[in-house]
């Protein structure tokens, strides 16, 4: 066995390694945004036939807060879609029916989203090199991009990366995954695909307020993403990055138990929001290289309305300026990892400035950042 050793300068030593400034010293082909779709499942729910259902089953806890009872009117929700008309909701659900819904309708959002997705940056699935799969909102194993590999005509020699457990954050992160794998393989066609069915966290046996909460808010959706570096398509990925915030894990996920998910939430995440989110970004956008001031949008997971005023106040941007943040919110609820995607595509069709920066939060506590520069 032969081992090199590298002499370093005894000055270089006692300073610390520039990582950032050695990726950025040689930098590979951007990864091009050649497609977006999105879609979401048949069944919709109007919020006040959600809201009339809940204060049906939670009666009680509804009568003792005047809290509780307003929650659905302020979250700034007009409808979403779900895996399941409503009365399937309002039954008691086992893993394993929760289960056979998510392989079922994820299945089938998977295969929706990602052919739109290919359709529309003129590929077949038979050019597909790599397929990121961001989901927390169930469990399969082989994941869901495995079980539909046939039914896409996806090739067998396909590099796969399933991703568990990100949450809202995952649609960001999972750009930034599927990004990165492409930068490393010049010419590469990856394709990125998120589904989630937030509503089979639903818990009748939970009169908790997290559950409650959840309820007025998430939504079930999918959203799939081309990449390819080398090619500009409708924006190239410019960087990307995370912030964990310490001793946060208690503030999202899931608590798990014979019945299934349990959403672990807490009320201020706005607060926190507002005094933490604008410094772990600008520390994100600084080992890119880049300032506030240079970004035209944020496109941001909304998480709920309280929380998007709490973005605009944060990084002092003029109020109601987020008007797709709050228009996807209204039109699907939260829909976790898809809905910085569901934006995204809105800012797209209404004009992508020279750069914009997507910036959602998820368990963790995580911030994560993908920074576009518009394809000239």
């Amino acid at each position: 066995m032969t081992i090199m050793l590298q002499i370093l300068d005894p000055q270089s030593s006692t300073t610390p390694y520039d990582h950032q400034a050695a990726r950025r010293a040689a930098p590979l082909a951007r990864a091009g945004l050649l497609s977006l779709a999105t879609a979401v499942p048949e069944h919709r729910l109007p919020q006040p036939e959600v809201a009339a259902a809940m204060h049906h089953v939670f009666a009680d806890i509804f009568a003792r807060s005047e809290t509780m009872a307003g929650i659905f009117a302020s979250t700034g929700i007009r409808q979403r879609y779900m895996a399941r008309p409503l009365d399937w909701y309002l039954q008691p659900r086992d893993w394993t029916e929760r289960t056979a819904v998510y392989q079922e309708v994820g299945g089938d959002l998977f295969v929706d989203v990602a052919s739109r997705a290919l359709d529309a940056a003129g590929c077949t699935a038979r050019e597909v090199d790599a397929v990121v799969f961001v989901s927390s909102s169930g469990i399969a194993t082989p994941s869901l991009d495995a079980m539909v590999h046939r039914r896409m005509g996806l090739r067998p020699d396909i590099e796969r990366v399933p991703v568990f457990g990100l949450g809202c954050a995952g649609g960001v992160t999972g750009l930034a995954i599927a990004a990165r794998i492409a930068q490393a393989q010049p010419g590469a066609t990856v394709l990125m695909v998120t589904v989630e069915l937030s509503s089979l966290a639903f818990r009748l046996d939970r009169p908790d307020k997290a559950n409650l909460i959840s309820s007025a808010l998430f939504g079930d959706g999918a959203a799939a993403i081309v990449l390819r570096a080398g090619e500009p398509g409708v924006a190239v990925i410019e960087g990307a990055g995370e912030h964990l915030w310490p001793d946060t894990l208690g503030i999202m996920g899931w608590s798990i138990d014979p019945v299934g998910f349990g959403v672990i939430l807490v009320p201020d995440v706005p607060a926190f929001a507002a005094a933490n989110l604008r410094p772990a970004v600008e520390g994100i956008l600084a080992r890119m290289g880049l300032k506030t001031e240079d970004i035209g949008r944020f496109v941001c997971h909304p998480g709920g309305a309280k929380v998007v005023t709490a973005i605009e106040r944060s990084f002092e941007l003029e109020q109601g300026s987020l008007d797709h943040e709050r228009g996807v919110l209204a039109d699907y609820g939260n829909m976790s990892a898809p809905t910085a995607l569901f934006i995204l595509d809105r800012v797209i069709h209404d004009g992508l400035p020279e750069r914009a920066t997507l910036v959602a939060m998820g368990p963790g506590f995580t911030a994560t950042c993908v920074s576009l520069a518009r394809a000239a």
